[in-house]
Protein backbone atom coordinates (compact mmCIF):
# COMPACT_ATOMS: atom_id res chain seq x y z
CA UNK A 1 0.00 0.00 0.00
CA UNK A 2 2.97 2.24 0.87
CA UNK A 3 1.32 5.72 2.00
CA UNK A 4 -1.50 5.52 -0.31
CA UNK A 5 -4.22 7.53 1.79
CA UNK A 6 -6.37 5.10 3.93
CA UNK A 7 -7.66 7.41 6.20
CA UNK A 8 -10.33 5.70 9.16
CA UNK A 9 -12.66 7.49 10.86
CA UNK A 10 -13.24 6.13 14.48
CA UNK A 11 -15.05 6.80 17.93
CA UNK A 12 -17.98 5.29 19.93
CA UNK A 13 -21.29 4.49 18.85
CA UNK A 14 -23.35 7.27 17.61
CA UNK A 15 -20.72 9.95 17.41
CA UNK A 16 -21.57 10.65 13.59
CA UNK A 17 -18.79 8.17 12.33
CA UNK A 18 -20.67 7.36 8.80
CA UNK A 19 -21.85 10.76 8.42
CA UNK A 20 -18.28 12.44 8.58
CA UNK A 21 -16.75 9.62 6.86
CA UNK A 22 -19.22 10.10 4.03
CA UNK A 23 -18.23 13.90 3.70
CA UNK A 24 -14.64 13.41 3.46
CA UNK A 25 -14.75 10.78 0.81
CA UNK A 26 -17.44 13.43 -1.19
CA UNK A 27 -14.44 15.72 -0.73
CA UNK A 28 -11.82 13.67 -1.65
CA UNK A 29 -13.06 11.84 -4.03
CA UNK A 30 -11.48 8.82 -2.06
CA UNK A 31 -13.49 5.55 -2.21
CA UNK A 32 -16.36 4.83 0.86
CA UNK A 33 -15.78 2.19 2.55
CA UNK A 34 -18.89 1.32 5.56
CA UNK A 35 -18.91 -1.49 8.19
CA UNK A 36 -21.86 -3.77 8.40
CA UNK A 37 -24.12 -2.69 11.17
CA UNK A 38 -27.80 -3.60 11.28
CA UNK A 39 -26.89 -7.10 8.79
CA UNK A 40 -25.54 -8.79 12.04
CA UNK A 41 -27.85 -10.80 12.60
CA UNK A 42 -27.11 -10.85 16.84
CA UNK A 43 -26.49 -7.50 17.49
CA UNK A 44 -30.35 -6.94 19.08
CA UNK A 45 -29.58 -10.21 20.94
CA UNK A 46 -26.45 -8.75 21.84
CA UNK A 47 -28.14 -5.59 23.06
CA UNK A 48 -30.44 -7.49 25.39
CA UNK A 49 -28.17 -9.54 26.90
CA UNK A 50 -24.72 -9.22 26.37
CA UNK A 51 -22.65 -11.94 28.12
CA UNK A 52 -25.21 -14.62 25.95
CA UNK A 53 -24.60 -13.34 22.53
CA UNK A 54 -21.31 -11.40 22.49
CA UNK A 55 -19.15 -14.03 20.74
CA UNK A 56 -21.62 -14.38 18.06
CA UNK A 57 -21.60 -10.70 17.52
CA UNK A 58 -17.61 -9.94 17.55
CA UNK A 59 -17.01 -12.87 15.43
CA UNK A 60 -19.90 -11.80 12.92
CA UNK A 61 -18.53 -8.71 13.11
CA UNK A 62 -15.04 -9.65 12.49
CA UNK A 63 -15.42 -12.20 9.85
CA UNK A 64 -17.24 -9.48 7.84
CA UNK A 65 -14.28 -6.67 8.41
CA UNK A 66 -11.79 -8.87 7.08
CA UNK A 67 -13.51 -9.32 3.83
CA UNK A 68 -14.36 -5.31 3.67
CA UNK A 69 -10.56 -5.09 3.77
CA UNK A 70 -9.76 -8.14 1.19
CA UNK A 71 -12.00 -6.64 -1.32
CA UNK A 72 -10.89 -3.06 -0.46
CA UNK A 73 -7.63 -3.70 -1.08
CA UNK A 74 -7.83 -5.80 -4.04
CA UNK A 75 -9.81 -3.79 -5.89
CA UNK A 76 -9.02 -0.05 -4.80
CA UNK A 77 -5.76 0.14 -2.79
CA UNK A 78 -3.56 -2.12 -5.05
CA UNK A 79 -4.40 -0.11 -7.90
CA UNK A 80 -3.36 3.36 -6.59
CA UNK A 81 -7.18 4.55 -5.26
CA UNK A 82 -7.65 6.26 -2.04
CA UNK A 83 -9.99 4.76 1.18
CA UNK A 84 -11.68 6.27 4.24
CA UNK A 85 -13.73 3.85 5.79
CA UNK A 86 -15.95 4.75 8.90
CA UNK A 87 -13.98 2.20 11.51
CA UNK A 88 -10.54 0.91 12.09
CA UNK A 89 -9.88 -3.12 12.24
CA UNK A 90 -8.63 -2.52 15.56
CA UNK A 91 -11.97 -1.78 17.12
CA UNK A 92 -12.76 -4.92 17.05
CA UNK A 93 -10.53 -5.58 20.21
CA UNK A 94 -11.95 -2.73 21.71
CA UNK A 95 -15.48 -4.33 22.02
CA UNK A 96 -14.17 -7.67 22.87
CA UNK A 97 -12.44 -6.74 25.45
CA UNK A 98 -15.02 -5.30 26.89
CA UNK A 99 -17.71 -7.78 26.43
CA UNK A 100 -16.10 -11.07 25.91
CA UNK A 101 -15.50 -13.27 28.85
CA UNK A 102 -11.79 -14.21 29.72
CA UNK A 103 -11.46 -17.92 28.11
CA UNK A 104 -13.99 -16.11 25.12
CA UNK A 105 -11.49 -13.30 24.76
CA UNK A 106 -8.40 -15.52 24.75
CA UNK A 107 -9.84 -17.52 21.95
CA UNK A 108 -11.38 -14.22 20.20
CA UNK A 109 -7.67 -12.64 20.35
CA UNK A 110 -5.53 -15.34 18.62
CA UNK A 111 -8.44 -15.22 15.95
CA UNK A 112 -7.91 -11.78 15.28
CA UNK A 113 -4.44 -11.78 15.20
CA UNK A 114 -4.63 -14.42 12.32
CA UNK A 115 -6.58 -13.06 10.40
CA UNK A 116 -5.68 -9.56 10.36
CA UNK A 117 -2.17 -9.92 10.74
CA UNK A 118 -1.33 -9.32 7.02
CA UNK A 119 -4.75 -6.88 5.93
CA UNK A 120 -3.65 -2.73 5.38
CA UNK A 121 -4.15 -0.72 8.05
CA UNK A 122 -5.01 3.03 7.74
CA UNK A 123 -2.74 4.91 7.75
CA UNK A 124 -4.56 8.54 8.98
CA UNK A 125 -7.29 8.47 11.70
CA UNK A 126 -9.62 10.60 12.61
CA UNK A 127 -11.14 10.20 15.90
CA UNK A 128 -14.49 11.35 17.42
CA UNK A 129 -15.60 11.49 20.76
CA UNK A 130 -18.57 13.01 22.81
CA UNK A 131 -20.11 13.32 25.78
CA UNK A 132 -22.63 10.59 26.97
CA UNK A 133 -25.36 13.36 26.42
CA UNK A 134 -24.53 13.86 22.95
CA UNK A 135 -23.99 10.56 22.27
CA UNK A 136 -27.31 9.34 23.74
CA UNK A 137 -29.57 11.32 21.60
CA UNK A 138 -27.53 11.28 18.48
CA UNK A 139 -28.74 7.57 18.33
CA UNK A 140 -32.36 8.30 19.66
CA UNK A 141 -32.29 10.73 16.53
CA UNK A 142 -31.08 7.71 14.03
CA UNK A 143 -33.39 5.68 15.36
CA UNK A 144 -32.38 2.17 14.61
CA UNK A 145 -34.28 -0.64 15.65
CA UNK A 146 -30.68 -2.83 16.75
CA UNK A 147 -29.79 -0.26 19.15
CA UNK A 148 -33.33 0.56 20.75
CA UNK A 149 -31.75 -1.24 24.01
CA UNK A 150 -28.18 -0.08 24.05
CA UNK A 151 -28.00 1.07 27.87
CA UNK A 152 -26.70 4.00 28.90
CA UNK A 153 -23.52 2.52 31.09
CA UNK A 154 -22.49 0.46 28.31
CA UNK A 155 -21.90 3.54 26.19
CA UNK A 156 -20.40 5.12 28.60
CA UNK A 157 -17.72 2.38 29.71
CA UNK A 158 -17.38 1.62 25.73
CA UNK A 159 -16.26 5.53 25.36
CA UNK A 160 -13.49 5.42 28.37
CA UNK A 161 -12.52 2.24 26.33
CA UNK A 162 -12.15 4.32 23.41
CA UNK A 163 -10.31 6.61 25.12
CA UNK A 164 -7.74 4.78 26.58
CA UNK A 165 -7.43 2.82 23.23
CA UNK A 166 -6.64 5.92 21.69
CA UNK A 167 -4.11 7.12 24.09
CA UNK A 168 -2.50 3.62 23.51
CA UNK A 169 -2.76 3.94 19.93
CA UNK A 170 -1.42 7.22 19.64
CA UNK A 171 2.04 6.43 22.00
CA UNK A 172 2.62 3.00 20.22
CA UNK A 173 2.04 4.40 16.07
CA UNK A 174 4.16 7.77 16.15
CA UNK A 175 4.45 7.71 12.51
CA UNK A 176 0.27 7.82 12.04
CA UNK A 177 -1.56 10.83 12.57
CA UNK A 178 -4.75 11.29 14.88
CA UNK A 179 -6.85 14.34 14.32
CA UNK A 180 -8.95 14.25 17.82
CA UNK A 181 -12.55 15.98 17.17
CA UNK A 182 -14.54 17.01 20.16
CA UNK A 183 -18.28 16.03 19.21
CA UNK A 184 -20.06 18.40 21.71
CA UNK A 185 -18.54 21.64 20.18
CA UNK A 186 -18.70 20.06 16.34
CA UNK A 187 -21.46 19.67 14.31
CA UNK A 188 -20.52 18.75 10.96
CA UNK A 189 -23.62 18.13 9.63
CA UNK A 190 -25.77 21.19 10.44
CA UNK A 191 -22.47 23.55 10.04
CA UNK A 192 -20.71 23.92 7.20
CA UNK A 193 -17.84 25.98 9.30
CA UNK A 194 -16.91 22.87 11.40
CA UNK A 195 -16.80 20.38 8.11
CA UNK A 196 -14.72 23.20 6.68
CA UNK A 197 -12.53 23.12 9.41
CA UNK A 198 -12.06 18.96 9.42
CA UNK A 199 -11.38 18.74 5.61
CA UNK A 200 -8.48 21.49 6.54
CA UNK A 201 -7.28 19.59 9.02
CA UNK A 202 -7.23 16.02 7.03
CA UNK A 203 -5.86 18.19 4.10
CA UNK A 204 -2.63 19.42 6.02
CA UNK A 205 -2.16 15.69 7.03
CA UNK A 206 -1.77 14.93 3.26
CA UNK A 207 -0.20 17.35 2.10
CA UNK A 208 2.48 17.80 4.74
CA UNK A 209 3.59 14.18 3.47
CA UNK A 210 2.40 12.16 6.31
CA UNK A 211 0.61 10.03 4.25
CA UNK A 212 1.54 11.12 0.56
CA UNK A 213 5.03 11.15 -0.22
Amino acid sequence: MGDLPFISVEGPIGVGKTSLSKKLASQFGFHLLKEIVEENPFLGKFYDNIGEWSFQTEMFFLCNRVKQLEDIDRKYLQFGKPVVADYHISKNMIFARRTLREDQFDKYSQIFDILTHDMPKPNMVVYLHASLDTLLERIRMRNRDVEANIQPSYLEQLSRDYEAFMSHFEATHPDIPVIRLNGDHIDFVKHQDDLNYIVEQVAQHLNKGEVIK
